[in-house]
């Protein structure tokens, strides 16, 4: 059957190309819409294999089927495969191949220095890309399915790395055994061809679709944009936006549904102009709760509405989710002095709940220095008016990145030539570069306020203080880009991260399934550097904001399961902060936020 006019999705669903790629920020519905796709792609009589590389996805779990590497059938969908490749497992092939031949060679220290520095994000998406590129130029893939469905797409940044296969043979020539962000260059350096072939598949109109996922947000529909251009910089034109979650308020004496359904309005009628440049643009609806198994997928391409009933009374949260914001911020403030930082996923609050605990941490009297290393966090809008024991500054990571990147330039790229300089610049956009950047300058922060509270809104990952978290291991790395020594100041630091009495790191999670999974993963990667998050701080949450709207309430009780995993598997303390109809923004509301009188 074809999809109907009104299906939703059914634009999409009606001009499918070979290949599907979805992408968006953590949490925006990636997974339930790709698997939603391809459920109405398989109704309607194609042969269809959806796929998802994420180390965030629930493929398995949208789905209700067990996931492999190889293509298993869907029951219930005739024509439907899936594949679940795990970017872990993937990165660890990619290491062990990437140092097998040198750990008889090479010390054990050094062995495990380079395992570290390929444990990072950019590795893990090598490793995926590789997965992509695979089933991208297998001829036996486009025999056996009409679609390739994905779930997660490659990022702007991977894309522009692998298309410059030109200048690979040059780089590796005056970089033999040389290593970038996401690996020795020889092994990138045999894939040319495959690459080219996946760019060539990827930039084709009539093979592939892009899919932008995102929700009626201003940060995710901001991110969306972001990625939209990047793409088509790249030959990526044929794009397609999904709006998943629109909102319509069922009672107008719901203040919290009014507020809930005003914010997704305003933010899709100010959506960056590099979306609204997209032909075509889905709407999907919220729906009660996360769409599960092959009927709940159904469903979501065709829903139906709530029922108008009495709005049931809220249930109280279970032990140990009870803690709220005031609650952390007495045990900060009893040491006196020391640092705090938000870390977790974009769009989930990370600066509103900085900019609270610094606020309040001065409100009480405590001299308070609030930064951010997030270019797209608007701390002073957030904070309002500050007072005499709260400063506000920021590390602007595009400056600290481009000081960085021609230190290294003027060293590592003065003998190459201009396409060999061009590869080494495209290595230095990612993020491993702008994390190791930025790290300096959070390191010069936090050295010079050791007698006041700093309150760090977006710090480096996990996988950056592992690398930092001893002076030798620090120095080998930067010396590879620079040959410089590590700055006194970044020396010292390492043993304040580790310090529980002066460190305390908030984990910033919505109460839902990817962030939470997300800030699960961030958690493993603090405990291989041996530090341990002081709180998980789950925010705007419905199930603590206590809706009468029918549609509300229903979602509030679906993230009861999510809140329970945060108590029982991942947190010893945990704030669980209700969805405002108030957007926290300025001293009165922070206040409110944290909890102060």
């Amino acid at each position: 059957m074809s999809p109907s006019t009104d299906q939703v999705l059914g634009g999409l669903l009606r001009g499918s190309t070979p290949f599907l790629f979805f992408t968006g920020k953590g949490g925006v519905g990636k997974t339930s819409t790709a698997a939603a796709t391809a459920i109405g792609m398989a109704d309607a009589g194609h042969s269809v294999l959806v796929v998802s590389t994420d180390p965030a996805s629930n493929l398995d779990e949208v789905l209700q089927t067990r996931a492999g590497r190889d293509p298993r059938p869907v029951p219930g969908v005739a024509g439907l495969h899936v594949m679940n490749i795990d970017p872990g497992e993937a990165a660890a092939q990619y290491r062990e191949k990437v140092l097998g031949p040198y750990r008889d060679s090479l010390p054990t220290s050094a062995v495990e220095q380079i395992e570290e520095q390929l444990s990072g994000a950019c590795t893990v998406e090598i490793a995926a890309f590789n997965e992509f590129v695979a089933l991208l130029t297998d001829p036996a893939i486009r025999e056996r399915f009409d679609h390739v469905v994905f779930d997660t797409a490659p990022t702007g940044h991977t894309l522009r790395l692998l298309s410059l296969p030109s200048a690979w043979s040059d780089f590796l020539a005056t970089n033999p055994g040389g290593a970038s962000c996401i690996g020795p260059l020889a092994e990138l350096g045999a894939q040319q061809q495959r690459y080219g072939e996946a760019m060539g598949a990827l930039a084709d109109a009539g093979q592939t679709t892009l899919a932008l996922v995102t929700r009626p947000e201003q940060g995710a529909l901001a991110e969306a944009g972001r990625a939209s251009t990047e793409l088509r910089d790249l030959g990526i034109d044929n794009q397609r936006l999904i709006v998943n979650g629109v909102f319509s308020a069922m009672r107008e004496e719901d203040p919290l549904a009014m507020a809930w359904q005003q914010r997704g309005q305003e933010a899709l009628e100010h959506m960056p102009e590099s979306l609204a440049e997209i032909t075509v643009i889905e709407s999907v609806p919220l729906l009660p709760a996360l769409p599960v198994g092959v009927s709940g997928l159904r469903a979501m391409l065709d829903p139906t509405p709530v029922a108008e009933t009495a709005a049931s009374a809220s249930t109280p949260l279970q032990a140990g989710l009870d803690t709220d914001l005031h609650g952390l911020v007495d045990e900060v403030a009893a040491s006196g002095r020391g640092l705090v930082m938000t870390m977790g996923k974009g769009g989930v609050g990370k600066t509103t709940i900085a900019a609270a605990v610094a606020t309040e941490l001065a409100r009480r009297g405590h001299p308070v220095t609030l930064t951010t290393t997030d270019p797209a966090a608007h701390v002073d809008s957030v904070v309002g008016e500050t007072s005499g024991d709260l400063k506000v500054t920021r590390i602007d990571p595009a400056a600290v990145t481009a000081a960085h990147t021609e230190s290294v330039l003027a060293e590592a790229g003065a003998h190459l030539d201009e396409q060999g300089r061009d590869l080494l610049v495209e290595d230095l956009r990612s993020p491993c570069t702008e994390e190791i950047a930025v790290f300096h300058a959070f390191a010069r922060t936090v050295a010079a306020a050791s007698d006041r509270f700093v309150v760090v809104d977006t710090a480096p990952t996990g996988h950056t203080l592992l690398l930092l978290d001893a002076s030798r291991s620090y120095q080998q790395q930067l010396s590879q880009q620079t040959g410089q020594a590590p700055p006194p100041e970044a020396v010292a630091l390492l043993d304040r991260l580790t310090d529980p009495d002066y460190t305390r790191i908030l984990l910033v999670s919505l109460p839902e399934a990817t962030p939470v999974h997300e800030a699960a993963a961030l958690q493993g990667d603090l405990a291989r550097a041996g530090i341990k998050p002081f709180a998980w701080v789950i925010n705007q949450s419905l199930a603590a904001a206590s809706p009468s709207d029918p549609l509300l309430l229903a979602r509030a009780a679906s993230e009861r399961r999510y809140l329970t995993e945060v108590a029982t598997e991942h947190a010893d303390r945990t704030a669980v902060l209700p969805w405002r109809p108030v957007v926290p923004a300025g001293a009165e509301q922070l206040a409110l936020l944290a909890g102060g009188n």
